[in-house]
């Protein structure tokens, strides 16, 4: 384990370690294979069961602020009375109360409490701080910093662009020395928010392929024909409104009698089991297992068993949407053929019939088309999941993204950025 003193990337994290957010750790291992020093912050105590092997890999220091402050008064109380001799602390307090004018929720408050933790408690050292997701750390990190007099940098993904108020986008994104987001079409949203361009960048996430169970060399050619070996649909992601699980099973409902298919899904989350509920009503209930939230392994497992991968996925209510949701890559990677919606930045990874079929989002009807279709064509599960595999490979570069974060990680405070990394786009077959 790295000794915290000396560390010199303070990086905050809503929770560590959280199975959904694989990309993160496989991020902080890369920056440790540069040579980064760091030590983690989360707001919150893991509670997944698991863990994947990317978290073991990660060996920095973990440090858990207090989740709410109530629990640990005396902690806080210490950290206030160290960090109102900071020469920052009157600046990040007036920061926090004007937010807190535009916000007077007990999150706002909870936030600045941490922050003090976090000022106080960082060691001598820490050259700049760091947040994964723009929201609540980075409202965190942007009050200790303040107080530390540090520069600090922000990684934005997807619901934390998406359900933020934009009052407090665009004051983040004034103070920041630079953020990266993970795809085209939350930097367009970012560009419009900020008048300095130059401090955005994209960086694609990629996968860690070194780490990663090889593809299989092939996979069995049913077609729905027979009862006895069903085609095998699966899903990853979270039980959330934006993954679309509802259109899902209504599309799954539609496809034809006579097509034998079972329904996997891997993931958890705040729905909970209501779509069992709707399996149940839809009368598919027996042809769908639900495994829950699985470590990697088990993950890739189901991967490699199934035939075709499907991500339904779609706008919430209260304007969540996906940025670039890394079991498409993942799937891709092991040659699945996918099935997807146009929703967000999907498209920026599947093209329409050259590496995957996309629906529109919110279209029982257009899926349905598409997992029959895929169902019954072997050959064309094939040519879609190869062809997915080469672009996860060629264009999805997960050394050049880490490359181009440990780069400006190291670099002076509102110092010139590495370039931006060219990216191709995919296009869809003619």
């Amino acid at each position: 384990m790295t000794d915290g003193n000396d560390a010199r990337i303070a990086v905050v994290v809503k929770c560590w370690p959280r199975l959904s957010e694989t990309f993160i750790a496989q991020e902080m291992t890369g920056l440790e294979a540069r040579g980064l020093k760091l030590i983690i912050y989360s707001l919150r105590l893991p509670t997944d069961p698991a863990v994947h092997p990317a978290h073991a890999r990660v060996k920095a220091p973990i440090v858990y602020l207090p989740e709410y402050l109530k629990n640990d008064p005396l902690r806080v109380l210490r950290a206030w009375w160290k960090v109102r001799k900071l020469p920052g602390y009157r600046a990040a307090r007036a920061r926090f109360l004007h937010d807190f004018v535009r916000d007077r929720t007990p999150n706002r408050a909870r936030r600045f409490g941490q922050a003090m933790v976090l000022a106080a408690e960082m060691p001598q050292g820490i050259e700049r701080m760091y947040a994964h997701f723009i929201h609540t750390p980075a409202s965190a990190t942007r009050y200790a910093a303040l107080m530390r007099g540090l520069p600090w940098s922000a990684s934005a993904h997807a619901k934390d662009i998406w359900t933020s108020q934009e009052w407090e986008l665009r004051t983040k994104l004034c103070d920041i020395d630079w953020l990266i987001t993970c795809t085209r079409f939350a930097l367009g949203r970012l560009k419009e928010l900020v008048s300095d361009h130059n401090r955005l960048r994209l960086v694609y996430h990629g996968l860690d392929l070194a780490n990663l169970p090889a593809p299989p060399a092939e996979r069995p050619p049913r077609d729905g024909s027979d009862p006895k070996d069903p085609v095998v649909i699966l899903s990853v992601g979270r039980r959330v409104a934006k993954k679309g699980y509802d259109d899902l099973l209504a599309a799954l409902a539609r496809l034809p009698k006579d097509l034998h298919w079972r329904f996997e899904h891997v993931g958890a989350g705040v729905l909970g089991d209501s779509f069992e509920h709707i399996a149940e009503e839809l009368g598919i209930a027996d042809r769908c297992l639900w495994h829950g939230a699985r470590p990697q392994a088990e993950v890739f497992a189901a991967y490699q068993r199934a035939d075709i991968f499907v991500l339904a996925s779609k706008t919430a209510g209260d304007g969540d949407r996906e940025g670039m949701p890394n079991v498409l890559q993942e799937a891709g990677y092991q040659r699945m053929a996918i099935v997807s919606t146009r929703s967000a930045a999907i498209g920026e990874f599947i093209a329409d019939q050259e590496n995957g079929l996309l629906a529109d989002p919110g279209s029982p009807a257009q899926l349905a088309v598409a997992l029959e279709r895929l169902a019954r064509d072997p050959a064309l599960r094939v040519r879609l999941g190869s062809r997915a595999n080469e672009i996860v490979r060629t264009r999805f570069s997960y050394e050049a993204g880490v490359d181009w974060i440990a780069r400006s990680l190291v670099q002076p405070a509102n110092g010139n950025l590495a370039p931006q990394i060219e990216i191709p786009e995919v296009r869809a077959a003619e």
